[in-house]
């Protein structure tokens, strides 16, 4: 019996040293499957028009982008979270940026379906939300961790997550519900873990709602008189085509190329048919409205419990952006009911894991960072599985490090690097050599002690 327990505590100890040196292997293990996953349905996703065209660059630029941000976590999980400068960098450098991103993009940005999230920089493209997300996390870390008074958070701490947040989420709104809806789930978990009482976020939920349900009405007002004006125009242009001066519209439609479509009530007609899903199977595809969500349906109920195979997906030459945003649909065909399962499991037990390394803090910044990254990663992911399996309206959503996407990519592989960081810190040390460790290394302002372990969940609605 005592050497069972010796060769327990000896495994321990070495499970303790591989963490200080590398951190969590835990987290490095679910990285690396998501990588391999990542390369194996890309692949997959685009088999076909490889072997008929042989175009290998779009999976190319895919294994670029995947290099990059391993290398990106590579050169940036040992440096240690605590280092100031460092720890300014990340955190108010990185909200300044996403801020003034988010501000271009909505006046300079690419117009995609009728909305501008994101900008090229030499041919790449740059989505500022992948960054706004990540600056959402670190910087809502950083104020809770400063403003942290008894069991709670102050005034001021809890006015200026609200302040940051509406800042966000105006700036994500605009183009995006669904990304809306992610970042403030995320500052939703942050705020409880921070130690913001359920009252005053149920408060702020009721007024974010009726600001959000403003917004929306007055949005969807503007559609419809888009939508009305094109098609006062459609009809003018057909009238002027019947008469006398046919000719010089159709000379002048020729010099400006072929119409636009009009996608203004996309995002309207998404939401209506999401509404009326009683109607899935009876339902027929409407090109630019309801196709993409039918054809990822199609892809799952192929795949049935053991999938088809990889590579012998029958959707990928149909189904849109089959690479990205509809890539759970293709893992399930190819693998079926166990591949998506084994994929959503792996998401939660990084999130589990997260759980477990916050549980060792003794302070309040690495607590929030840890379950704040988890949680963005984690959110990210039941979004993208949820719109691909109809319990969401569609929008775009990549899956994290699995969907193509440099900029989703790059950031998620620097999520990775930080909870790996933290990992590092907070290995193989008792809670008193914890403690004493974390205050030498963090500013005096970010000392606060770790909230979880202190609320009175009695009192938290007061």
């Amino acid at each position: 019996m005592s050497n069972n327990k010796s060769h327990i505590s000896e495994k321990a100890h070495r499970y303790e040293e591989m963490t200080r040196k590398h951190g969590d292997p835990w987290i490095w293990g679910i990285y690396i499957m998501l990588i391999v996953i990542s390369l194996v349905e890309t692949y997959s996703a685009a088999s076909r028009e490889v072997v008929k065209m042989g175009v290998y660059m779009p999976i190319l630029k895919h294994i670029l982008f995947l290099m990059i941000g391993g290398g990106l976590l590579l050169a940036t999980y040992r440096i240690p979270y605590t280092n100031k400068k460092y720890l300014i960098f990340y955190t108010v450098g990185l909200t300044a940026i996403s801020i003034l991103l988010l501000i271009y993009v909505l006046f300079f940005g690419e117009n995609y379906n009728n909305a501008q999230r994101s900008f090229r920089v030499l041919g790449i493209s740059v989505q500022p939300f992948e960054i706004a997300k990540l600056a959402v996390v670190l910087c809502l870390s950083l104020v809770l961790s400063r403003t942290q008074k008894g069991n709670g958070v102050s005034n001021n701490g809890v006015i200026v997550c609200v302040l940051l947040i509406a800042v966000y989420g105006l700036l994500t709104y605009v183009n995006g519900m669904t990304n809306f809806l992610l970042l403030t789930s995320i500052s939703l978990v942050m705020m409880v873990v921070g130690g913001i009482t359920f009252k005053r976020i149920a408060i702020l939920l009721v007024a974010f709602g009726l600001v959000g349900g403003a917004i929306y009405m007055i949005k969807s007002s503007n559609d419809d008189k888009d939508e009305n004006l094109q098609k006062s125009r459609s009809q003018t242009e057909q009238v002027m085509q019947e008469g006398e001066t046919g000719d010089l519209v159709a000379e002048q439609a020729s010099k400006k190329g072929k119409k636009k479509v009009d996608r203004s009530n996309v995002r309207k007609k998404r939401i209506e048919n999401w509404l009326n899903n009683d109607s899935l199977w009876t339902r027929p595809i409407i090109p630019n409205e309801n196709d993409q969500e039918m054809f990822a349906y199609m892809a799952q109920a192929h795949g049935g419990v053991t999938g088809v195979f990889f590579g012998n997906s029958r959707e990928t030459s149909r189904l849109p952006l089959a690479s990205s945003d509809y890539v759970f649909s293709i893992i399930v065909e190819d693998t079926g009911l166990i591949g998506g399962v084994i994929v959503l499991t792996l998401f939660l037990a990084l999130l589990l894991r997260a759980a477990m390394i916050a549980r060792r803090c003794r302070r309040t910044l690495p607590t929030l960072m840890v379950i704040g990254l988890a949680s963005m990663i984690t959110l990210q992911a039941l979004f993208h599985i949820a719109i691909n399996t109809g319990v969401f309206p569609v929008s775009g959503q990549p899956l994290p490090l699995i969907s193509k996407g440099g900029s989703a990519i790059v950031v998620t592989s620097y999520a990775f690097a930080l909870l790996l960081s933290i990992s590092r810190t907070v290995a193989g040390l008792t809670d008193k050599e914890n403690a004493t460790k974390e205050e030498m290394a963090l500013p005096e302002e970010l000392r606060a002690e770790n909230p979880s372990q202190l609320i009175n969940y009695k009192n938290v609605w007061k």
